[in-house]
């Protein structure tokens, strides 16, 4: 601020001194012609408070800043860049629901970070908003929360421990993500804590309808629909006269799920959503093709136990969150037993909610990301271009996490809420990091999968218990191959023993040129079992494996996937199978697009449990594979002639 705006709001504070209480300025005067000098007091007072409020406020109007945009993309502003100066408050945004039962409409805690200009100057901006579970704590010890993976598939146990979450912060802070970078961009950046969770009232339902509505609830106080008030219960009300009514979200993970639950309402308002590794299905998360699987990382968990660990809202309403949540709503559609797809899990899939959705997304994720899989990301891409909605796809070789560049989040929040027509709908749609590039350096590309990627089909030919061939051809000498469960052993072992009973594997020639795959692999396999249920995993592997200290997340493992042979006849309703017939299930790999060097083979590996992802039943079940009814498609740049070049046909 001007030295002279900092004299006269000193001299204004002065003068409203004076009026209130005139002695104060005789003190020392000894009353001397007291009546008088009042008299002449506020006079002066008058031509000073119309004087000095004239030039106050022409300074301001001179001296304001407003945003600053190069290249199509908001720059830092120095007016802006100071946090002394930024305000911080917070308020409770007031629902449309009732989730905690104490019969009036659950408030959400928000907290904002915004320039003083938007006070003192009467400056509106757009706002970037990022809502999550997490601000406030999590469950302390993951290990005791976590469903045993020890028991027979079909037979999970009755119970697991329930760990009280410890809330941690303190008003009005919330969290301190993305402020640093959007505030001096021009933009009012704002926090959310979820249903449930920190001070936000209601309960978390991982997915719920309460999940969508919230940060919808929240835009609508951003664009002056809905109440906010200074107090979780009663208090003033507060009115967002900042916004300009356009709004932004981001986000990784779960914080990344959120903007597409909001967006999934249509909200008015909400312009444009960076989802960054986003889960979008919960039954994809925790299921895989009727098969209970793990998210990597996490062994043992499910969406109950996720619940536990965000669970950290008012203590006093934890017990009837838990009873109608967690041990109702949750135990009775979750189904360990089968991990068919029911309406529970239709529920939480925001695939099946986005015929309301607007929002401009520019979608990131990574193609190694083994935590939320890349196919959350790339389903609901496909949906928005089928929508017409406009649509960016970044995808990186990296693990769980990894924003797009700046510079792509600039122009798309600058394009759609700022309003700055930079183009960027004419941008390459779709960016991929390449496998030896940083991550900040992506590739552009006219679609995903690439344009000129076909399919090939590979089959299997024999070599257990050591490795088999993948061929072009397809010799109908009805072989089939056995292989033996055990937990034991995990798959990167599985995919470097040159001999072994616990897998089946299937290889390429050595690739005399590299290979592009790009898409969606896919899988046809016949097998019988030797019980009336088994896990199924599939792996595609680049060999020979690497194992030295910098080896690359990209490697060795291509992609992978895993199927409940329960489930072969339909994803809503498994059956027990016959030992000993065959059943035949196709389904998809995760998706990927990586580039295979000369020099590799490609494998493709089957066996039962993993280790790192399924229960884990009694080793000794037997899987028997039909490889002539069994089959792997690959999408391959150049398709099959640039396939058989590279295999040296």
């Amino acid at each position: 601020m001007h030295k002279y705006q900092l004299i006269f709001l000193n001299l204004h504070g002065f003068v409203a001194q004076a009026l209130i209480n005139p002695s104060v300025i005789f003190s020392h005067t000894n009353n001397y012609n007291h009546t008088i000098m009042q008299k002449q007091l506020f006079i002066t007072t008058f031509i000073v408070l119309v004087f000095s409020g004239t030039w106050f406020a022409h300074a301001q109007s001179t001296e304001k800043a407003v945003p600053i945009f190069e290249n199509g993309e908001a720059q830092v502003v120095k007016e802006f860049e100071d946090p002394g100066r930024w305000i911080r408050h917070d308020l409770w945004v007031e629902t449309t629901f009732d989730t905690d039962g104490d019969g009036k409409p659950d408030r959400m805690h928000v907290s904002v970070t915004r320039p003083y200009q938007t006070k003192y100057q009467g400056l509106k901006l757009p706002v970037i908003y990022v809502t999550s579970p997490y601000f406030a704590g999590v469950a302390s010890n993951i290990d005791e929360i976590m469903w045993d993976v020890r028991h027979e598939i079909g037979s999970p146990p009755e119970s697991r421990t329930h760990p009280e979450v410890i809330r941690t912060g303190d008003r009005p802070f919330i969290s301190d993500a993305h402020i640093n970078t959007w505030v001096p961009r021009g933009y009012i950046v704002v926090h959310s804590s979820s249903p449930g969770t920190g001070l936000s009232q209601g309960a978390p339902t991982v997915g719920g309808e309460n999940e969508s509505l919230a940060p919808k609830a929240v835009i609508d106080w951003l664009c002056g629909r809905a109440p906010g008030y200074t107090k979780p219960y009663g208090g003033e009300p507060v009115e967002a006269y900042w916004s300009t009514g356009k709004v932004g979200m981001t986000g990784t993970s779960y914080n990344g799920t959120l903007p597409l639950a909001a967006a999934t309402t249509g909200v008015e308002g909400l312009k444009a959503i960076i989802p960054v590794a986003p889960n979008t299905s919960y039954y994809h998360y925790y299921r895989s093709n009727g098969l209970v699987r793990f998210p990597g990382g996490y062994l043992g968990e499910d969406i109950d136990v996720l619940y536990d660990f965000i669970h950290s809202g008012d203590e006093s309403k934890r017990a009837y969150n838990n009873a109608t949540v967690r041990d109702t709503e949750m135990m009775q559609g979750m189904d360990r037993e089968t991990g068919d797809y029911n309406d529970f899990w239709a529920g939480r899939d925001y695939l099946n909610h986005m015929e309301p959705m607007r929002a401009a997304l520019l979608m990131a994720h990574a193609f190694n990301d083994w935590n939320v899989m890349p196919e959350h990301s790339y389903r609901i891409y496909k949906e928005a271009l089928a929508m017409g909605i406009p649509t960016q796809l970044y995808y990186h070789q990296g693990g769980h996490g990894g924003e797009p560049p700046l510079q792509m989040m600039n122009r798309w929040f600058t394009r759609y809420l700022h309003g700055v027509e930079n183009d960027v709908e004419n941008d390459p749609p779709v960016w991929i990091v390449r496998e030896n590039d940083d991550r900040l350096d992506p590739t552009p590309y006219e679609a995903y999968p690439h344009p000129e990627s076909s399919d090939v089909t590979l089959h299997l030919h024999p070599g257990a218990p050591g490795r088999g061939h993948l061929k072009t051809v397809k010799e109908n000498n009805q072989t089939t191959e056995t292989l033996t469960d055990n937990y034991s052993f995990d798959g990167s072992s599985l995919a470097k023993a040159e001999i072994t009973d616990h897998r089946l594997i299937y290889l390429t020639p050595e690739l005399q040129e590299d290979i592009h795959i790009s898409g969606v692999p896919e899988i046809t396999i016949t097998l019988a079992a030797s019980k009336t249920a088994a896990n199924l995993s599939v792996w595609l592997v680049s060999l020979p494996w690497n194992d030295r200290r910098n080896a690359r997340i990209t490697d060795n493992i291509i992609t992978r996937g895993w199927a409940d042979p329960r489930n072969y006849r339909s994803l809503t309703e498994s059956e027990p199978l016959v030992p000993g017939d065959f059943y035949t299930l196709t389904f998809d790999l995760q998706p990927d697009d990586q580039i295979i060097p000369k020099g590799q083979q490609i494998g493709l590996m089957i066996f039962s449990s993993d280790k790192e992802f399924t229960v884990w039943p009694e080793p000794g079940t037997e899987l028997t594979i039909d490889l002539d009814a069994t089959s792997i498609t690959l999408p391959i740049l150049g398709g099959i002639e640039a396939y058989e070049h590279a295999a040296g046909k």
